[in-house]
Parts: C-alpha cells; structure tokens; sequence
C-alpha cells in the first residue's frame, strides 16, 4: 500500500504542477501579490493531496512567533516538500534560488513574476552582491526572504553544512532572521518516490534580531536550528517506529 500511494501521488502532484503552471500563465500581466496568492493556493491544495492520497500531514508549531513584515527566513531542507509548504505560513515570501531554475519554460516565468531572489552560485562575490540587492528591494515591500542555509537538501541527521550567503543576507539587510526546523525527510526522503504516512513536524524558532557580528549569528543559527531538528527527526522516529509496531501488530492479529 505504502508504493501504491506513493506513485498515485507523485504521478498526480506532476500532473498538478503542469497544470497549475500552466493555468497561471493567465496571471502574468496582474500584480505581483497576485501570483503569490495563487501559487500559496497551489501550496495549500498540495498539503490537502498529499493528506488524503497518503496520509502524510503537517504539524506547524510556534506561528505566533513569526513577526510580521520583513523578516530573513532560514528553513533547514530535507525535503522537496519544504519548497511549497513554507509558502502557506507566510504572507508575502520570496525564495533565494540558483539563477539556473529561472531559465526553465513556464517556471522561470512565473518565479520571475513572483519576485523570486535568484543567485548565480559560479560568480563568486558578485553573486552575494547581486543576492543581497535583489533581497533588499524585496524586504523593502515588507517581504519574507526565505534561504535555505545549507543550499541543497540534506538527509535528516547528516552533518550540518552551512553557507556563508545566509550571514551575508544577514548583515545587509538588517531584519530578524527567523530559524525554522522540521523533519520532513523522515516522510519525504530525497531522491525518492515513497511518500510515507504521519505527520511532518515544523517548528519556528524564537527570530535572531538584528545586529550581531556575522560569526556570532552562523553560531547561534546553526545551534539552534541544528537542536531543534534533532528534537523533531527523534519525535519522528519514534512516532514512526510506534505506527510500523502497531502495523505488525495488526498483520499478526489472528482472524475472529
């Protein structure tokens, strides 16, 4: 059964993308806001399919913490799943991603239309330089500027391996940084089709404010968010392991 979900929602949420992609073609001459309203709406209708086709749901803790207005947003990133569900507690985010991924057809029109931060990664300092306008332009509309520190996905549990680009955007753009940690790997692995049932777990932490020394914030984020999402991948685990036990239970039962 776990397979089965699995490929009916993965060939449904392709078919989604596609879809919705090309429906917001259709928004390109409208306002910025309203691109963002529309794919927040794709995002949340991504969380209802992903519920129902394979029982995989979300727990978001601490929204009164996020502040409102500009805020620096670093996400850890485990996941795919991250990249939209982020987007449905936020009121007006804005992603830093690679420049590559604004060259891909209809994507690339509509991250444009959103106000997406992209950042060419192979021009060394000039690439920060660009980064950091691009998000001050953006913060100044009040904007959430959401960097996943890391870069990349990275397996729950695995080394931290943090960017110096986050502490950048941190010293220039002089707003909180708020840290979020999730274990959305444990349901959602990288560079894997199985989708598995529970309840993915996000925590925002208590935002760092602005004006520390760059080295004093990488320590303080890394700490943080690094504590928390060990936190959060044990909960999981354990919340896994209780569900396969009780499962097992289940198959082993003998027949009335």
């Amino acid at each position: 059964m776990l397979i089965a979900r699995s490929l009916v929602f993965n060939v449904l949420f392709y078919v989604h993308i596609s879809l919705r992609m090309m429906a917001l073609l259709v928004l390109l001459p409208f306002p910025r806001k309203t691109m963002v309203r529309a794919v927040q709406a794709w995002a949340r209708d991504n969380l209802k399919l992903l519920k129902v086709v394979t029982g995989t749901a979300v727990e978001f803790r601490g929204l009164d913490r996020l502040p409102p207005g500009a805020v620096l947003v670093a996400s850890k990133h485990q996941s795919t799943w991250e990249t939209f569900a982020l987007l449905t507690i936020l009121d007006d985010p804005t992603f830093v991603l690679k420049r590559e991924l604004m060259w891909v057809p209809l994507f690339g029109w509509l991250a444009a239309r959103a106000g997406m931060v992209p950042v060419n990664r192979g021009a060394g300092s000039s690439a920060l330089a660009d980064m950091n306008e691009r998000a001050r332009e953006e913060a100044a509309r009040g904007r959430q500027i959401v960097i996943f520190p890391e870069g990349t996905r990275r397996p729950p549990g695995a080394e931290p391996a943090y960017k110096f680009g986050i502490a950048h955007l941190y010293g220039n753009l002089d707003i909180p940084c708020v840290p979020i940690a999730l274990n959305s790997g444990l349901y959602w692995p990288r560079r894997r089709f199985i989708r598995r049932p529970g309840t993915i777990l996000v925590e925002i932490l208590e935002p760092i404010p602005p004006g520390l020394p760059r080295k004093e914030f990488m320590d303080e984020l890394q700490t943080r968010l690094e504590a928390a999402s060990a936190r959060l991948l044990a909960e999981g685990t354990a919340r896994l392991s209780e569900a396969t036990d009780a499962g097992s239970r289940e198959i082993g039962r003998p027949a009335a």
